[in-house]
């Protein structure tokens, strides 16, 4: 079983409705921030090389690192693996993404496949390739998958948001952050985009994704 999938704007205003009843914290920043972007991607080995990229660098950095790849026509495995390192390095790359994304190229993911696992296997599958950890897994799994109750609580941007929506003294750990959202399932997912959402409300600037 997948789980609820988000397809749509108005799922994203269900999970909303929902998280609002359960924590009067979510229907504050709601009402600051609106229904949060669906936030839908194409699935694939370019969205997942783009979740690569975003890996410890600002969201700015890797979508001028994604765009200069896709400028050179290299979203695509099979390219990929024949332009050499050569080319990923002038895409601004780092040596460790450029092994990642060329292992990655190099691996036959079974993508349509993974849209049938359940939430937890899509993410057992995918942190098992080289270079890709849980944050990547989970942000693939939400943005590309559209999993509702996923959440990359891994996430700097998450993590910040929760501090400052919740009022807390520190930003969350990635385990507190879990064990926090616990309470906001089966729409972890819509929280994410909610938080997100209030990040850059707050922030005035995009988190993750």
């Amino acid at each position: 079983m997948t789980g609820r999938i988000l397809l749509t704007p108005d799922c994203i205003a269900e999970g909303v409705a929902f998280l609002a009843q359960r924590e009067p914290r979510f229907a504050q920043a709601h009402a600051l921030t609106g229904d949060p972007a669906l936030r839908r991607r194409p699935e694939g080995f370019a969205e997942l090389a783009g979740a690569i990229l975003g890996q410890q660098v600002s969201t700015s950095a890797a979508a001028a690192m994604r765009g200069r790849m896709e400028a050179a026509g290299l979203l695509d495995p099979q390219a990929v693996l024949l332009a050499g390192e050569e080319a990923l390095r002038a895409c601004g790359l780092s040596a460790a993404k450029i092994r990642y994304i060329r292992a990655l190229a190099a691996t036959t993911v079974d993508y349509a496949g993974l849209a049938r696992l359940p939430d937890a296997q899509v993410v057992a599958t995918l942190t098992a390739l080289p270079g890709i950890g849980r944050w990547t897994a989970e942000l693939y799994a939400m943005t590309s998958l559209g999993r509702a109750d996923v959440l990359c609580a891994g996430d700097l941007a998450l993590q910040e948001a929760a501090r400052l929506l919740f009022e807390l003294e520190a930003r969350p750990s990635e385990r507190a952050l879990r064990a926090m959202a616990a309470d906001w399932s089966p729409w972890r997912g819509v929280a994410a985009r909610l938080l997100w959402a209030y990040y850059r409300h707050a922030k005035g600037r995009e988190g993750t994704a």
